[in-house]
């Protein structure tokens, strides 16, 4: 089965020489590269947050596999939901799903779901998949649609997850998407952001957990980002960096209904050395 793009041509070109130009412009050269269990990563349309995005993807070391977990916007299928076999198609090519790592974790985590309609429409993993083919050739993923927003199920996925990596033949890359606080003004995102951003650089899930329903954060992609700081605890991580961190205003947009874009990488637990 081929997943056929649905966002080409509104949140990223859909002509392949013009996508592949937008991202050389976000791509970062040079960078001193982190090694990472994993990251987060905004997804809304690249004129807004690809530089975010791209600032993610140049500051870390890109094993050839991927788990990449996102938001449910649409509501649709299984609460936890993954596909475990077939290909995604961009304006870059096809993306393989990784048939070894998916039945891996569908063993280890009993709550995921077979459900491609959770997938269907949605945006949020789609978005990262040409970044990831503009700089990795053969990469293989396996997509998560996380609908579920109690913290009980996002631990226990968190710890499930770690559980399949840490039997996982190859070294992955574990992605959350996510942008952060909606349709605020821009001081007032600024602000809620700032707190949620400190607990996920202090690797502090049940703290974030707590930040957003105090604040009312309306962070979309939390339970992704919940579920990959539990499973790089659990992994050993104790330390992130935020890469870079911008609001739709600083896109051209205006400041009184903003949304936030944090872009951050768990260092592995042999990490060591300075922030970037």
């Amino acid at each position: 089965m081929v997943r056929s793009p649905v966002v080409a041509g509104r949140f990223y070109p859909a002509r392949p020489d013009s996508l592949r130009e937008d991202l050389s412009h976000f791509i970062v050269r040079g960078r001193q590269k982190i090694r990472a269990l994993g990251c987060v990563v905004p997804h809304a349309g690249y004129m807004y947050s690809g530089h975010v995005a791209g600032a993610v993807y140049s500051a870390v070391e890109l094993p050839s596999r991927f788990i990449i977990l996102c938001p449910n916007h649409t509501g649709r299928g299984a609460p936890l939901a993954v596909n475990s076999s077939g290909q995604w198609l961009t304006p870059l090519g096809l993306a393989a799903v990784d048939e070894e790592l998916a039945a891996l974790l569908k063993r280890e985590c009993p709550t995921l779901e077979e459900d491609a309609r959770a997938h269907a429409d949605e945006h949020s993993l789609e978005v990262q998949l040409p970044f990831l083919q503009h700089l990795i050739a053969g990469f293989t993923f396996v997509p998560i649609a996380v609908g579920r927003g109690d913290y009980s199920s996002l631990d226990r996925l968190g710890q499930d997850l770690a559980r399949a990596i840490a039997a996982a033949a190859r070294p992955l890359l574990l992605i959350a998407s996510s942008d952060m606080n909606h349709y605020e003004r821009d001081d007032v995102t600024r602000l809620k952001d700032r707190k949620a951003i400190d607990a996920i650089l202090a690797v502090e899930p049940r703290q974030l957990y707590d930040v957003l329903i105090r604040d009312n954060n309306t962070m979309c992609g939390y339970g992704p980002v919940i579920a990959m700081l539990t499973a790089a605890r659990q992994l050993g991580a104790t330390r992130a960096t935020l890469i870079r961190y911008a609001t739709s205003a600083d896109a051209g947009g205006g400041r009184d209904a903003v949304v936030g874009y944090a872009g951050i990488v768990v260092h592995a637990p042999e990490e060591s050395g300075s922030s970037l």
